[in-house]
């Protein structure tokens, strides 16, 4: 009987210098350990002591029944799993590196390497990574290999932050030269005369200004376009234009020029042309075919002393015989 009641002090005891603890399903973490608090609610003093490393950023650990009950006895709790399925679920959020973060850090090492300043840096399969939501990162390259003719470079990048682990990653991409250039703001179709505000200024890969291109658009504006401009490519030169100041069938005002004379008559253009252009025009009344430069809308000039390409019934070609009027 005394052996019984003894036993029931001891074990009455024993109960009442374990502290009660209620299980905690889910919590959320906000640091790189896990506390014995995280686990029970009503820890004790004890709920400040560390068990481990907490899960990283993104990622959870789950700690099942036997093991939580381990850890009750280890540290003198009065808990006991109501079930196997008890279990723990410790969460650690995380948010993603910002990609500004580490083109910052890989431009300012590429600027050191000798690289442009103001080039688009390309990272081709970049995956930014997750840091802790409670961290404030910061991004450095350890290492970077670049080479200028290619503009290829391969780096490591290492990202540090209170309450993280160091993590380092590698990089590697391309460099791409950009330039300025005026293009087209909207599709611009054949024969179109170019506008001020057809075009405006933007930046754009080196690459994919190819041959000879509208670099100011001063090159550009009152030229006709030969093809389809497609908005926001550069232009090419070569398919610009003047415009045609004289289309081809038009008549046209010939004026030939002498000392103290002009005389003017009327033909037909064989060719469509641009002021300063030189074109054939047909003289209906002679059927004589000359060449005569452009000088304005449906008006061209015969220099003096111009022979005919096409004399008329195969007899030289007279200016004098060009039906017209004689201008004092």
């Amino acid at each position: 009987m005394t052996r019984s009641l003894f036993a029931l002090l001891a074990a009455t005891a024993l109960a009442s210098s374990a502290t009660a603890a209620t299980l905690r399903p889910l919590t959320t973490l906000d640091a790189p350990v896990v506390r014995l608090s995280d686990l029970f609610d009503d820890a004790g003093p004890g709920g400040e002591r560390v068990l481990g490393p907490g899960p990283g950023p993104g990622a959870r650990i789950v700690v099942e029944a036997p093991q939580l009950a381990a850890i009750a006895r280890q540290f003198g709790l009065d808990w006991r799993p109501a079930s196997p399925t008890d279990r723990a679920v410790l969460d650690r959020p995380g948010r993603l590196l910002p990609r500004e973060d580490v083109v910052a850090a890989l431009r300012s090492a590429l600027t050191s390497a000798g690289a442009p300043d103001d080039a688009e840096i390309d990272l081709p399969g970049f995956a930014a990574p997750l840091v802790a939501t409670e961290s404030h990162p910061r991004s450095t390259m350890e290492q970077l290999d670049y080479d200028a003719a290619s503009g290829r470079f391969t780096g490591l990048l290492a990202v540090t932050g209170d309450g993280m682990p160091m993590l380092r990653m590698r990089l590697s991409g391309t460099l791409q030269e950009m330039i300025e250039l005026p293009v087209p703001v909207r599709r611009l179709l054949p024969g179109s005369i170019i506008q001020p505000g057809d075009l405006r200024m933007t930046r754009l890969r080196a690459g994919l200004a190819r041959g000879e291109v509208v670099r100011n658009p001063a090159q550009a504006v009152g030229l006709t376009l030969r093809r389809q401009a497609v908005a926001g490519q550069p232009l090419p030169l070569a398919e610009l234009t003047r415009p045609a100041a004289v289309q081809k069938g038009a008549r046209v005002t010939m004026q030939l020029q002498a000392p103290g004379l002009t005389l003017l008559a009327q033909g037909q253009a064989l060719e469509a042309g641009a002021i300063g252009d030189r074109i054939q025009v047909l003289n209906p009344a002679s059927r004589a075919v000359v060449e005569a430069d452009v000088t304005g809308p449906d008006r061209v000039r015969v220099a003096p002393g111009t022979l005919p390409l096409q004399p008329a019934g195969g007899r030289p070609f007279q200016y004098s015989s060009i039906a017209g009027r004689l201008v004092q």
